[in-house]
């Protein structure tokens, strides 16, 4: 790095400005912890319409698009649910409380798990049929997990400076890597946002300006150049990156001819505590079972939209759906896809290299089907194991088709799961889409492969991504990566209840929506969800239970039950 070139002024002066207050922070009391989070919450909604619409103009289209609502659910509700849940649990803590309550800790089949969502009488309400539960590592018993949940991190003398490197695709998670550092590990941040979501910056300083203002939060824009400057400086203790594996390696081991060789001897450039969430090829796979005509159709919405949302822009978006060769039902799913990729409204794919990047899916795939004006595709059928959708992130809107054997959910679950651990790169999150009375029919078979797959989250019946969603669950990849190997990355994030020895964490939806769901075995009272693209009201929805979220009361659920309803 040549310091002549680049200024660094206001980075060292942002460092020594929170080295000097870092103590500050680790020694600021529960109740002000808990007060600084209490007056943060009613800023994230009072500029919430203002933080969506930066992130739609930003992607090409307006404020007021069908679209949008992946603005408001990946950036103010996100936000305001994980900040929630934060508070749900430090309060617990304050008034004495165990972080976990006693019944949530339980043992299963020879593993401890823990009960994470729903938590509160709100969540059971607004996300009803929603669940979430936390697989812990072997070894771990039921009395470890509570000694060790709920355990603020931060005493004067572990004080630190963390340096947060921004996502550039989803709003909330930079704000969500903050708060983790500051809640979860005790540490004052400096965080450098990504260029291609720099706009969010002023938005982020306002809903902190109280963290900023007592030296605890500072944030920094700029590139290539001022991330390697502060991943080695001396005044930047942890560091945690959203993004790919290549960002990662960069920092650790170079980019030089010398890069691989300090790979191979384990040489890092830098050895600080180093945490990470970097994307991979994830799955969904698609269980054979009774499946009715609607539940095609909803599940084909399920599909496309955790594929298209943020077009594919996620390091959760569901690359492969792996779908048994011999079910009848195999082709009608496909089909549905077919017709919801074409009702959709035409948009672009705005991440940088994402036009290459389908190109190259076009150049190896001349078969490709081109839906909604040519913005997006579906690969139908794809044979070879060494095909590059199955060998590393697209990071845009191309959804791939593998199909392998098993003409019955015994035999077509161990190859999925064999094919999803051992051929698609990456473990932070898959899906599982299982009919209830298929579950209720095989339900050794179904356990057995939630058990197996390999993944920080998996989501049954929901995308994995509805973790994010949730607030208390922990997020990060699947336990074993190392920076050698760095894969989907190491640690977890955000997990509310600050659970320690985590495996994974298996997110479940109900298989179909109000009413509809009292007739397939998964009764629930939540409709179509807001965040799926096909949802004509998710916009409004997603606004309304923002604001419930940030400032809940009996009065609003009527406007949000009645949005839900006609979406």
């Amino acid at each position: 790095m040549n310091s002549s070139i680049l200024d660094t002024s206001a980075l060292d002066r942002a460092l020594s400005e929170l080295r000097q207050n870092a103590v500050s922070w680790a020694e600021t009391p529960l109740a002000e912890r808990i007060g600084l989070l209490e007056r943060l919450m009613p800023r994230i909604f009072d500029g919430a319409a203002e933080l969506a619409a930066a992130g739609a103009r930003a992607k090409g289209y307006a404020p007021d698009s069908p679209w949008a609502a992946e603005d408001w659910a990946g950036g103010p509700w996100v936000l305001a649910q994980i900040v929630g849940a934060r508070l749900h649990v430090l309060r617990r803590i304050a008034t004495g409380q165990d972080p976990l309550p006693a019944r949530a800790v339980h043992e299963e089949g020879g593993r401890t798990w823990v009960d994470v969502f729903p938590a509160t009488g709100w969540d059971r309400v607004l996300l009803n049929g929603f669940s979430a539960r936390v697989r812990m590592l072997p070894g771990t018993i039921a009395e470890q997990v509570r000694d060790r949940a709920g355990q603020c991190r931060g005493r004067a003398e572990s004080a630190g400076v963390a340096l947060v490197l921004g996502a550039g695709n989803v709003a909330a998670l930079t704000a969500v890597d903050i708060l983790h550092k500051l809640y979860g590990e005790g540490q004052v941040v400096v965080a450098k946002m990504n260029p291609v979501n720099a706009y969010l910056r002023p938005h982020f300083e306002r809903i902190f300006i109280e963290f900023i203002e007592r030296g605890w939060v500072r944030f920094i824009d700029g590139g290539a150049a001022e991330g390697a400057y502060l991943t080695t400086h001396d005044g930047v203790d942890t560091i945690h990156v959203t993004g790919s594996d290549r960002t990662h390696d960069a920092i650790v081991w170079g980019t030089d001819e010398q890069a691989d060789q300090r790979r191979r001897d384990d040489r890092p450039l830098i050895a600080k505590p180093f945490t990470s969430e970097l994307g991979g090829v994830s799955p969904c796979i698609v269980t054979p079972g009774p499946w009715s005509a609607a539940d095609f159709r909803f599940q084909a919405e399920h599909i496309v939209t955790s594929k298209m949302n943020n077009s594919g822009h996620n390091c959760i978006a569901s690359q492969i759906l792996v779908l048994p060769r011999e079910w009848d039902g195999t082709e009608r799913l496909l089909e549905e896809i077919r017709q919801v990729l074409r009702e959709l409204p035409p948009r672009t794919d705005y991440y940088p290299g994402a036009e290459q990047r389908l190109a190259a899916v076009l150049k190896a795939h001349p078969e490709a089907e081109s839906h909604g004006d040519g913005c997006r595709l579906l690969i139908p059928d794809i044979a070879d194991h060494d095909d590059s959708l199955l060998t590393g992130e697209v990071f845009a809107s191309a959804l791939g088709v593998v199909r392998l054997p098993g003409d019955t959910p015994a035999e077509f679950l161990s190859h999925a799961v064999d094919f999803a651990n051992g051929t698609l790169p990456g473990t932070l999150g898959a899906t599982l889409i299982v009919h209830p009375r298929t579950e209720k029919n095989h339900r050794a078979v179904v356990q057995r492969a939630i058990a197996e797959l390999r993944y920080g989250t998996l989501g049954v019946n929901c995308w994995s991504a509805v973790n994010l969603l949730l607030g208390y669950t922990p997020w990060g990849a699947y336990p074993g990566h190392t920076r050698q190997d760095i894969g989907s990355g190491i640690g977890f994030v955000n997990n509310a209840f600050m659970l320690e020895d985590i495996e994974k964490t298996v997110v479940r939806a109900p298989f179909a929506p109000a009413p509809r769901g009292l007739f397939t075995g998964s009764p629930s009272l939540s409709p179509r969800p807001p965040y799926f693209v096909t949802n004509r009201t998710g916009r409004t929805t997603l606004e309304r239970v923002t604001r419930f979220t940030t400032a809940p009361g009996l009065a609003q659920l009527p406007a949000i039950f009645a949005s839900a309803l006609r979406g």
